[in-house]
């Protein structure tokens, strides 16, 4: 299959690569010459504008950094320039609201689009294990399944248009949560005079078990290898955690909910942030614990 890949970052990148691997032809774009250059040492074509990526494409892929990005470069660039035959693909996080408007716009137009954000992460994204989460009518998910499952584990049906976008933001406010919980726990347990590593034995087969002990640990030296064991580099950045964070506020406020540890989860992200660690992975968020 023919497929533009818009946004080759960290996660667009091994995203792009991967469709490669499984023998699609990748017409990649992005403003970054050094992205464009990996991409092509990769496999892709890589192209110097949108319009040039889209052309003939049988299905349109992005990875996008926010919303209005993701408005711009549709309403701009894709949208009445793309084939109509082609299935357009959104994996960037953003907001329920934007996702919702575009995906109408491109209908209007005579498009089927999807609203696909991704659960893994970076080595996810590299590895080809990302889990999508779908929001679309059942024909428009079918077709973008077919491309999404060369770039995961699992794709999975969220609902009609905005559903992937509001799985992902209550899914990583989930996360925020749970990981905060988790720094807690270690660092009292540590306090308290248990071992570390002891402790995790206890927590990941009782009941304070959660991904957050067993597959992040966020103590460096304990379980599988995470970004704790490379003083928190790499990994999920806390600035995209507190982004993240704020978009299930603004979807909470939509829904007229109060989400209280949701709430508090953004406010101690944000100020970890603001004392100069977005680019930390979000598990060193127990340096405040």
């Amino acid at each position: 299959m023919k497929i533009a890949f818009i946004g080759l970052g960290n996660m667009g990148g091994g995203m792009a690569s991967n469709l490669f691997k499984a023998g699609h032809e990748v017409r990649a774009f992005d403003l970054s010459q050094d992205a464009l250059k990996k991409a092509g040492e990769g496999g892709c074509a890589t192209f110097g504008s949108i319009e040039e990526a889209i052309d003939g494409a049988e299905a349109v892929v992005s990875m996008l950094p926010n919303g209005a990005i993701v408005k711009d470069v549709y309403t701009a660039h894709v949208i009445g320039r793309a084939p109509k035959e082609a299935i357009l693909i959104d994996c960037s996080t953003i907001d329920v609201a934007t996702a919702r408007e575009v995906e109408q716009l491109a209908a209007d137009a005579g498009y089927a689009m999807v609203d696909a954000p991704v659960s893994g992460g970076i080595a996810a994204a590299a590895a080809g294990t990302l889990t999508f989460m779908v929001g679309a009518g059942k024909g428009a998910f079918k077709r973008a399944e077919a491309v999404l499952k060369d770039m995961g584990k699992a794709v999975i049906h969220a609902g009609d248009a905005g559903a992937g976008q509001a799985a992902k933001i209550c899914n990583n406010m989930m996360l925020a949560i749970h990981m905060i919980g988790t720094c807690e726990g270690f660092t009292m347990a540590q306090k308290l005079g248990l071992d570390p590593q002891v402790f995790y034995d206890i927590a990941s087969v009782s009941s304070g078990q959660s991904w957050s002990v067993t597959s992040y640990c966020p103590v460096p030296g304990v379980g599988p290898k995470t970004p704790a064991d490379n003083d928190y580099q790499g990994g999920f950045a806390t600035a995209l955690m507190l982004k993240d964070l704020k978009l299930a506020m603004e979807a909470a406020a939509t829904a007229n909910m109060d989400p209280l540890l949701g709430r508090h989860a953004k406010d101690i992200y944000q100020a970890f942030a603001e004392a100069g660690n977005g680019g930390l992975d979000f598990s060193a968020i127990i340096k405040t614990v």
